[in-house]
C-alpha cells in the first residue's frame, strides 16, 4: 500500500526511538538506513526509504505502520496489514472511497508516506489480493489462491518441466517436487480445494508430454506404451499420431501408460491437493 523507498529517516528514527533507549542501539540502526547503496559500480547516499531486502527492514517497516494499526483501530476499522500490504474491509464503495482519501491523509501527515496508486484501490474483496489469497463471491466467502499467484505458479513449474532441459523424467520430478511441497505448504491453506486438484492434473500432464517427447521415435513410443500395458491398437494409433506432446499428453493411451499411480508412487510425484484422487 505505501511506499518504503521514501521512508523518512527522522520519522521513523523518532519512532525506534521510543521503544529504544541504548543510543549505541540507535546509532547502529541510523547507520544501516544511510549507508548507501550499490549501483553501476558506485555507492549512493541514501537520505530516505529502507533498503530493500535487508534483514532490518520489515522491523522497521513494522515500526511505522505501527502507527497505522493504532488509527485503524481507534476508528474501529476492519483490516488485515502484512508490512506494507494493507487491506481495510468496510461496508460500501462510498465508504471504501471515504477511508481511502483519509488513511491516505494520515499517512502523508504523520509518516509523511505515500500511498502507492498502482497498487491501490476500492475494489470488492474477491477482486483483490492479500499475501497471495483473494476471496470467492457469494453469501459464504471461501479463501482461495488470487489469480496471480496461481499464474506464477505455471510460469515456475513450466521452468521446470521444459521439455529441452534434457534431464530425466526422475530428475525432473525429484527437483518439481521441492518446489511443490513448498508452495503447498503456504497456499494449501486455501478453501477451494479444486483449484490444487486442477494444478496437480495440469502438472501431471505436463510430465506426460515430456514423457512422450523424449521416447522420440514411433517405435520407441509404441514399445513404451505396449512395455506399460496399453493395448497393441490403441498404442499404434496413438504412437502413429500426427498431433503433438501437449495434447497426446492428454490421451487415454498416455494416462494409462503414466498413471496417477506411476507419478504419486512410482516417482514420488508431490501433490499439491492434500489428498489426491482424480
Amino acid at each position: 500500500m505505501s511506499s518504503f523507498d521514501r521512508v523518512n529517516h527522522d520519522i521513523l528514527m523518532g519512532l525506534v526511538a521510543k521503544r529504544v533507549a541504548d543510543a549505541r542501539i540507535l546509532r547502529l540502526i541510523r547507520g544501516f538506513l544511510t549507508c548507501g547503496v550499490l549501483a553501476d559500480g558506485l555507492v549512493g547516499p541514501t537520505d530516505e526509504g529502507t533498503p530493500q531486502g535487508g534483514p532490518l527492514s520489515p522491523l522497521l517497516s513494522n515500526l511505522m505502520l505501527d502507527e497505522l494499526d493504532k488509527e485503524l483501530e481507534r476508528r474501529g476499522h476492519c483490516f488485515a496489514r502484512y508490512a506494507d500490504d494493507c487491506n481495510i474491509y468496510v461496508r460500501s464503495v462510498r465508504a471504501g472511497e471515504r477511508v481511502m482519501a483519509s488513511v491516505e491523509r494520515f499517512l502523508a501527515r504523520r509518516l509523511k508516506l505515500k500511498i502507492n496508486k498502482a497498487k491501490s484501490a476500492v475494489a470488492p474483496p474477491q477482486r483483490r489480493k492479500f499475501l497471495g489469497f483473494s476471496f470467492t463471491g457469494g453469501a459464504t466467502p471461501k479463501r482461495r489462491i488470487a489469480p496471480q499467484a496461481v499464474a506464477r505458479f505455471k510460469e515456475r513449474a513450466r521452468e521446470l518441466t521444459r521439455r529441452t532441459q534434457g534431464a530425466s523424467l526422475v530428475k525432473i520430478v525429484e527437483k518439481l517436487s521441492r518446489y511443490l511441497i513448498g508452495w503447498r505448504g503456504y497456499f494449501g491453506f486455501c478453501e477451494t480445494p479444486s483449484v490444487l486438484r486442477a494444478l496437480d492434473q495440469w502438472i501431471r500432464r505436463r510430465l506426460r508430454s515430456i514423457a512422450w517427447k523424449q521416447w522420440k521415435r514411433g517405435r520407441t513410443r509404441y514399445a513404451e506404451l505396449r512395455r506399460r500395458g496399453v493395448g497393441r491398437e490403441l498404442a499404434a494409433k496413438t504412437a502413429g499420431s500426427a498431433h503433438g506432446p501437449w495434447r497426446l499428453s492428454n490421451s487415454p493411451a498416455l494416462n494409462i501408460a503414466l498413471s496417477n499411480d506411476f507419478f504419486l508412487n512410482g516417482l514420488g510425484l508431490a501433490s499439491v491437493a492434500e489428498s489426491e484422487t482424480a
